[in-house]
Parts: structure tokens; sequence; C-alpha cells
């Protein structure tokens, strides 16, 4: 029996967990089960990157505010679908485990996916208290990391017995280290520097941008190699962009904005960087390491489980330029540490992060849920 499954977010566009539910759609058998998204406001042309199987979308168009028409249209659509389990993603889309609740659905699942720049460590007050009355309504519990995991336990008090554990998978065949030339772009013994992200508060670009200026006004010689990348669109890219501008070094920079090519972006760098202030699970992390990319990020939340200090990167404090500017040195001054780590980057990708191995942890969760509420 094919159990049907309704997948509620707050909003279905470009980003890490919206590609981590793309690959669970495309690897989960459909003889085993049916997916339907919710969006409580909208959807975007991401959708298009499920093809194993049809998958519906439904939009809410939930207005900002604390009106609840959006409930009753999630409970009439609820009534409508009958699905066996609903699944709910982030603290934005929590709420709906109440409507589910009175919708007569008892089999769900929560997952938390990383928080954002409002609540970086998960202790604001009413969303805590959100949290916790929500609790009895939640099946199980799915943390795509382990500080994610242990805040859970500890700050929301989930059972246990109700919380799994599960990385999010990379594609090793899509995603692999570069072969021959590099493409377009830089010079071919540049060292480019980049990144792969939506441009917002919590990803924190401008710390980057503000350390590769730094580094290049303190050693202006490095900027006959040095390069740097950061693709993605969002609020920060203008700033970035000025920052470039008024230092007169934007022509040793590309940011392109928004890229459906992200495969070949990775072919295009030898370090990938990720200066986030907070994070989860980072699928662009991921899909570096499958890259054979050294990885610089910040010391928070699941980066520290990704990234180890001298194996496969290096790990920076968020918010520290200075200690930017020095891991982008690292690099610099030893080109061959690049080809050392990229090497045990891809070794970690293989052995760690696979995309079936995360499916069936999915289905697992999926099939304990049905099982119990039935």
């Amino acid at each position: 029996m094919t159990a049907h499954i309704v997948h509620i977010v707050h909003r279905f566009d470009t980003g890490g967990m919206e590609n981590g539910m793309v690959n669970l759609f495309n690897t989960l058998s459909p003889q085993r089960f049916r997916h339907t998204v919710v969006a409580l406001t909208d959807y975007s042309d991401f959708r298009h990157r499920i093809t194993a199987q049809r998958v519906d979308f439904h939009a809410l168009h939930r207005a900002p505010g604390h009106g609840l028409g959006w409930a009753v249209r999630l409970w009439k659509l609820l009534r409508r679908l009958k699905p066996d389990l609903v699944h709910t993603r982030n603290l934005a889309a929590l709420e709906a485990q109440f409507v589910t609740a009175v919708a007569g659905i008892r089999a769900t699942v929560h997952g938390e996916h990383g928080r954002d720049v409002f609540d970086l460590h998960g202790r604001n007050w009413k969303y805590n208290l959100l949290r916790r009355a929500a609790r009895p309504l939640v099946s199980n519990y799915i943390a795509v990391s382990r500080d994610l995991e242990t805040w859970l336990r500890e700050v929301i008090h989930v059972a246990p017995h109700k919380l799994h554990q599960i990385y999010n998978g990379v594609d090793s065949g899509k995603f692999h280290p570069r072969v021959g030339a590099r493409p377009a772009f830089a010079h071919p013994d540049s060292i480019v520097f980049g990144s792969v992200g939506r441009m917002v508060a919590v990803k924190d670009y401008p710390l980057l941008t503000r350390a590769f200026i730094q580094l290049m006004r303190q050693q202006p010689e490095r900027a006959e190699w040095a390069r740097l990348v950061i693709v993605g669109d969002g609020p920060a890219r203008a700033t970035c962009l000025e920052l470039l501008q008024g230092a007169g070094l934007a022509h040793l920079a590309w940011l392109p904005g928004a890229r459906d090519d992200i495969a070949g972006i990775m072919q295009m760098l030898d370090v990938f960087v990720l200066p986030s202030r907070n994070e989860g699970i980072s699928n662009t992390i991921l899909e570096a390491l499958a890259s054979g990319l050294p990885v610089i990020a910040t010391a928070v939340g699941g980066n520290v489980e990704l990234v180890a200090d001298g194996v496969n990167g290096k790990l920076v404090q968020p918010g520290d330029t200075d200690g930017m500017v020095q891991a982008l040195l690292a690099y610099l001054d030893a080109p061959a540490r690049i080809a050392e780590q990229g090497e045990n980057a891809r070794r970690q990708a293989e052995q760690r992060y696979s995309i079936p191995a995360m499916a069936e942890a999915y289905a697992a969760v999926y099939d304990r849920t049905l099982g119990t509420r039935r």
C-alpha cells in the first residue's frame, strides 16, 4: 500500500531545505510513498527539479500577520487530500501541526533544518513556547544535524525516542572534482574562493567580501592570482557589490546572481567558503565536499560536523574578519594544501553522505510513524 505524505513548508523556493526535499522525492520509491507539497505562502519553479515522480503543489498565499484564513484553507485542503502522514519543516510551518490535529491526522513528523537570523541559537522564549506546545502533536522529529538534535532534546525537551538525526545527502555523481582545465572566469593558475547560497543576513556574505578586500589591501600582490565568486541572489548581493566597487576590486570578483548550473560553478572554484552566522547542515558544503573542494566555514551549527579543521578545510569564528583573512591566506600560501584537503573532502562525501542512505533513513521514520499511529 502506498502511503500519501503531505509536506508542509512556509515557502518552496531555492534553498538547502528544498534541495533536500527534491533529492528525497527523486529517490524514494513511488510504490512506497507519494507526495504532496503545501506551501503556506507560495512556491517557485524550483519544483521542476523533481523528475522521478509526480508531486502536486498547493499554495495557500498566507498573508503576514495573525489572520487565520490560511488555517481554514489548510484544514479544508487536508480534509480533501486525506494524507496518511503530515511532515512539517522548520518553525515557520510548525503552526500547521495544530491544524493537522484538528483535521484528524495523527501520524506527523516535524523537521528542523536550521534557524534564521532572528533567532540564531533557538533561545527566543515565544518561539520555544510554540515549539513546546506543538510537541505532543508530533509523532517523530527529524534533525539534520547533531547540534539541532541536542537542542531539541535539551531546550525543547523532545523525548529521545522521538528524535532522529539524519544528515542530508549529496549527489556524488553530479558533483565531482574538476577534470582538466578550469571552466571560464579565471586564469588556470588563479586560486578562486567561492560560495553559493541565498544572499540573506544569516549567511553573512559581506563578511567574506570584507575579508577579501582586506586581504587585497594588506597584500596587493595577491590580486594577480586571488579571485572571489559568490553565486546567489538576495539583499546582501547589492551590499557586497557596493563594497567591491568602493574598494576598486570589482574586477577580481564575480557575483552573477542566482544560477541553475551549481555543479558547473563548483568546477570553477578551488576553495569553498561559507561565512554563515548559523547553519543546520549546509547542502552547499556537501556539494563542495563532493566536488573535491576544501571548505572554509564558520564554526557554527552543523558546520563543525562537516568540516574537520586541517583535514578537509578550515573553521573560523562567525563575524571574525581577521580570522577569515588568515584562512584565505592559508590556501594562497600553500596551494598543495588545496589538493590534499580536496581529496579528503571527496572521500568524506562518498562515504558518509549518500542520497540513497538519507532517503532510506527518512523512509524508516515514515514507516515507524505510520506503524505507531495505525
